[in-house]
């Protein structure tokens, strides 16, 4: 391990959390042309400081390199039930901070515009902040505002200087995908009005470790975060963190909510205590938790290696579904390439007719599994499960079963 500082407290960290080994980018599909040609492979480190306990990613590319050259390939609204999830989140945030015309919305990451047309329907004027062009287009195409930009304290500056504010800063997954946190969070508190409320949602790493869910680590993902450790990092900018809401998205996430600190309302939340309480009973302020997870990570991998190699040998022919960064860390990780899996589908239009970086398994659209009638469907977006189960159900007609490998193989009928 090469010796680092923690991206938030700048101690020299010392501490292993997981080492997946060598891994492509996780979102470069491959054209068929681009097969023949080599790809870059990076160490996929993580660390943890004993320090504040954030949980990071050594840095292996730019966030140039990965969020903006014109070409990401990650667009929010083909979840159903992602869609459902932020409109809830819609409906329910307008009505507690009574926002209304009057009001400023700005959503950092704001990808296709699957969120802010939420409140665009209901005229309250909205912003977004999203560095990749071609999913920043689709939203301006929905007629939703956006600047093409990285948030941080220059472009908050740049807000501000506009006149928009905001009475609510959200941003939905993107805390983890940021290489300089401190920027970032001061660039919130910045662009945030007197008396606004700020919401970020993001996988929680209680989750990550207690369900082994180490196929959420890779390349865009620079930390991983504990409500320990997160409350920190914005107390540090003059941020409180008021209240939270534990929530099943992503295979557990949470949504904090931060105000101000010199702001008396809302009070804060007991639910903050509850789960600090719940964190350190998980030994979440104890390094040796964090030192305990990499032999979890291997457990995995072979248990799904030894269900691969079993089916296979029995003549099963296997696909995947989901065409997901997850997945792919998982299928490179394990070594899973066309020698396990026939082919994976997406519903993506983006990524069909590519193929999997490192893996090179093609993507296809998701009829082609009722053409080849697949013995088991492999779902990479574990946490999509019940969606895809659902839309895929008619393979049961032939005797298809499902498998789902995070925490570890499963098999549903």
């Amino acid at each position: 391990m090469k010796n680092s500082c923690c991206r938030f407290c700048n101690n020299l960290i010392q501490h292993n959390f997981a080492d997946l080994g060598m891994l492509p980018i996780t979102n470069d599909y491959l054209s068929q042309d681009e097969l023949n040609q080599s790809e870059k492979f990076y160490p996929i480190r993580v660390n943890v400081c004993e320090k504040c306990f954030l949980v990071q990613l050594e840095d292996i590319e730019s966030r140039e390199y990965l969020f903006s050259d014109g070409n990401y390939s990650y667009f929010s609204s083909y979840s159903d039930s992602w869609l459902k999830h932020v409109k809830a989140y819609s409906d329910m945030i307008v009505e507690k901070l009574e926002l209304n015309q009057n009001s400023q919305i700005l959503e950092i990451a704001s990808n296709d515009g699957y969120l802010l047309q939420y409140f665009q329907e209901k005229q309250i004027p909205v912003l977004g902040v999203e560095p990749a062009g071609n999913v920043a287009k689709v939203a301006e195409e929905k007629g939703i505002p956006v600047i093409v930009k990285f948030f941080g304290v220059e472009t908050a500056k740049e807000i501000v200087a506009q006149g928009k504010q905001a009475d609510l800063v959200l941003g939905n997954n993107v805390l983890a995908h940021v290489p300089d946190l401190n920027d970032f969070v001061a660039g919130m508190k910045f662009v945030l009005k007197p008396s606004g409320i700020l919401t970020m949602e993001f996988p929680h790493l209680l989750q990550l470790i207690k369900h082994n869910q180490f196929d959420t680590i890779y390349d865009e993902h620079f930390s991983y975060f504990s409500f320990l450790a997160v409350e920190k990092i914005f107390a540090t900018h003059g941020l409180t963190l008021f209240d939270v809401e534990e929530i099943p998205t992503h295979g557990g996430s949470i949504r904090i909510y931060g105000k101000h600190k010199n702001v008396t309302n809302p009070i804060v939340s007991d639910r903050i205590n509850q789960l600090k309480q719940k964190e350190i009973l998980a030994g979440l302020d104890n390094i040796e938790t964090y030192l305990k997870f990499g032999e979890k990570v291997k457990e995995t991998k072979r248990k799904l290696l030894i269900f691969l190699i079993e089916a296979k040998a029995a003549g099963k022919a296997i696909a995947a579904y989901g065409a997901a960064a997850k997945g792919n860390t998982l299928l490179n990780y394990c070594g899973i390439r066309t020698d396990f899996i026939d082919y994976v589908v997406d519903r993506s239009p983006h990524k069909q007719g590519l193929f999997l970086p490192g893996s090179h398994i093609p993507i296809l659209s998701p009829d082609k599994i009722f053409e080849t009638k697949p013995d088991y469907l492999l779902i990479l977006p574990w946490n999509l499960k019940d969606e895809v189960m659902e839309q895929m159900a008619k393979i049961r007609e032939w005797g298809g079963k499902f498998v789902v490998p995070i925490p570890e193989a499963q098999v549903y009928p």
